[in-house]
């Protein structure tokens, strides 16, 4: 196992959860995209507000083409908060 599959392994332990529910690369990616497309922070901001939206009934799949079809079109901005 690497660092990372120990970390998961880990929260989800803590949090109740099955760690097979766990898609590492979708994450990366819309975390990847919403970092290049819109800016840094947004990514783990992204990653949440997609978990949220997992945890309330929207399909995973859905959830990711939908913020990815956002980030496509969203002007790039140099954050600083």
């Amino acid at each position: 196992m690497t660092m990372l599959s120990d970390w998961i392994a880990a929260v989800c332990a803590e949090l109740g959860l099955d760690a097979q529910d766990c898609e590492r690369a979708v994450v990366l990616k819309v975390a990847r995209e919403s970092a290049s497309a819109v800016a840094r922070p947004a990514a783990p901001i992204t990653a949440f507000l997609l978990g949220v939206a997992v945890g309330r009934g929207v399909p995973a799949a859905e959830a990711v083409a939908r913020v990815h079809r956002l980030a496509d079109g969203w002007p790039r901005i140099d954050w600083r908060d």
